[in-house]
């Protein structure tokens, strides 16, 4: 006779089925989102043809992501962490990587090193959703939440140099966080990179480089 068992593991193995096309929908939903956000920028771009580019009906996009607030910074989540979901700041490999460098020179071009990959990612979508947040609400509250981590962020980096006694004399934690805030902002790089034409390595040198000489003891 069957064991009773088998309906149970068949369940299970549809509920893990639908789980992972769910979650390759939501994949693709954001995909169409970043391409058109990309294009035509945030405005321009309605949930309606996000759902049409990712072959959706458009209650899959709110089911599975959200608003178009959401779907943006979703999207930039993912390419501050360089995979498919969020990952908070102390559990990325290279904040890790960082923290268990006792030199602070070696530190900050670690850190540099990971901006660049970072930025490459983020810059386009982080400058579209600056854009959308001069005029939309939401999206200026998305703005906000981002831009107070990053700047928590920064601090903690600054205060992490402070105690490998990498901060030059009289330069504050709080100085010191403002100057690697503003000299890796996805704004600089757009600049830089788009702009003025800069490589990739010649951005993260110049990067590293200047920290190095702003932050560090003589």
């Amino acid at each position: 006779m069957p064991t009773m068992p088998e309906p149970v593991k068949r369940s299970a193995y549809d509920n893990a089925a639908r789980q992972a096309q769910s979650r390759q929908t939501r994949q693709r939903i954001l995909s169409a989102a970043r391409a058109l956000i990309l294009e035509r920028g945030y405005r321009a771009t309605t949930i309606a043809e996000i759902a049409r580019e990712a072959g959706v009906h458009i209650d899959s996009v709110y089911e599975l992501v959200g608003r178009k607030p959401v779907l943006l910074r979703e999207l930039i989540e993912q390419s501050i962490s360089g995979t498919d979901h969020a990952v908070v700041a102390e559990d990325r490999e290279y904040v890790r990587a960082m923290q268990a460098e006792p030199d602070p020179a070696q530190k900050l071009r670690l850190y540099a090193h990971a901006i660049r990959e970072v930025l490459a990612r983020m810059a386009p979508l982080f400058v579209a959703l600056r854009d959308a947040a001069s005029t939309e609400p939401d999206a200026r509250e998305v703005w906000r939440q981002i831009s107070d981590r990053r700047a928590a962020n920064m601090r903690k980096l600054a205060d992490d140099l402070r105690q490998a006694g990498g901060l030059r004399p009289g330069l504050s934690v709080a100085d010191a966080a403002d100057i690697i805030w503003a000299t890796n902002s996805p704004e600089l790089y757009v600049l830089l990179t788009a702009e003025r034409k800069w490589t990739a390595d010649h951005y993260e040198t110049w990067l590293a480089e200047t920290w190095c000489r702003l932050l560090l003891p003589d």
